[in-house]
């Protein structure tokens, strides 16, 4: 397997687990759907932030590269299968649990915590 495009569900949630266990935090199956700041891309860092899911809902996970923004389109809904090609290095994160925050780059900073204190 050379890519994060070959690999199958199953290897992405084992590195999903890993990751959790690595940060002692509890797995948490990621929706289809996430929040995704299309227009960011290609900036650093990436910045995760996964939410209370809410009352029929079907996104928890809102992600952006460089300076977040208050537009009301700066996110866009999209498949979590489409992180694979646009941007990978997220993947991995999306099993940690609600109010989980990511900060990476791609040099290889790293940054995992949970903020229960913040309204979503």
């Amino acid at each position: 397997m050379n890519s994060v495009n070959e690999m199958t569900s199953d290897a992405i949630e084992a590195r999903q687990r890993q990751l959790c266990a690595r940060h002692d935090l509890p797995f948490q199956a990621p929706e289809e759907l996430v929040a995704l700041a299309q227009g960011t891309l290609g900036q650093s860092p990436i910045y995760g932030c996964r939410i209370v899911l809410p009352e029929n809902g079907n996104i928890s996970w809102f992600i952006h590269c460089g300076e977040h923004r208050q537009d009301l389109d700066f996110y866009q809904p999209l498949h979590s299968y489409h992180l694979a090609e646009l941007l990978p290095q997220a993947l991995d994160y999306l099993g940690l649990p609600t109010h989980a925050r990511f900060i990476i780059d791609r040099e290889g900073y790293e940054d995992v915590w949970q903020q229960d204190d913040v309204q979503d």
